[in-house]
């Protein structure tokens, strides 16, 4: 699940299932959501696997993006009450997260099976291409550390005092910090003079083993740049401190 409770907007919290459903509550409501994206019916119901919200920099204007297991990527508009865009990125989704919920959209993470992850600038909208994006992998990474060829990329966490810097977390135990690197323009004009956004890319800063298991969970201290918590499936919590954030 995932939720804005302070800022614009009233305190909500998504949340998705083996249905396919993604519902958005009010906690001040307790009966029924105030808004659910159901399947079409008839259609083939895949899992969702993931959701987070965003773009909530009015009273008004909010986004949810949901992760399903087939690898599709939807983007629901809670103002207009529809689906807004949609992607695949050809594996399935295990996380995605805007790099901050209470601003206008700026760029998002989604994060796949198989050591993959996907960048995507949310400013510019193409009405037929959507929104560009620059695709990562972390499996020659992981592979010469010795980890999983192949593993989950769990989930990508941005740093509350970076949106740009963000840490990804992988199937064999290791953290990654990576940057986002801005093109030198973010949008350009296509032949029918329509705004077509430009992807910038990623560049890997950091990378670290810490278990033997999949990190599974993730934190960033909001108060303390670097300061982290994170867990994994060896049942043991981390708590662990990145340097040097304050001169990227």
């Amino acid at each position: 699940m995932g939720g804005q409770a302070l800022g614009y907007g009233p305190p909500e919290l998504v949340t998705c299932g083996r249905d396919g459903c993604v519902r958005v509550w009010d906690v001040r409501q307790e009966d029924a959501p105030v808004a659910a994206f159901e399947p079409a019916h008839g259609s083939n119901i895949r899992d969702c696997w993931c959701v987070a919200i965003g773009n909530s920099y009015n009273d008004e204007d909010r986004c949810v993006l949901a992760g399903y297991d087939n690898g599709d990527v939807k983007m629901f508009d809670l103002k207009m009450n529809q689906l807004r865009w949609e992607t695949n990125v050809k594996n399935g989704v295990c996380g995605v997260q805007f790099d901050r919920r209470d601003i206008q959209m700026n760029k998002f993470a989604v994060t796949c099976l198989e050591s993959q992850f996907h960048v995507f600038d949310a400013r510019t909208q193409h009405p037929q291409k959507g929104f560009a994006s620059v695709t990562c992998s972390v499996k020659d990474l992981n592979s010469s550390s010795g980890g999983a060829v192949g593993s989950t990329v769990w989930a990508a966490h941005h740093l509350p005092q970076n949106r740009d810097v963000c840490m990804i977390e992988s199937g064999d135990g290791s953290l990654s910090l990576w940057r986002y690197q801005y093109p030198d323009q973010r949008k350009v004009k296509d032949s029918e003079g329509r705004e077509l956004g430009v992807a910038g890319s990623m560049q890997r800063l950091s990378h670290r083993n810490i278990s033997s298991q999949p990190v599974n969970s993730f934190d960033w201290s909001p108060d303390k740049m670097g300061l982290f918590v994170c867990s994994a499936f060896d049942q043991c919590i981390r708590v662990g401190f990145v340097t040097k954030l304050n001169k990227l």
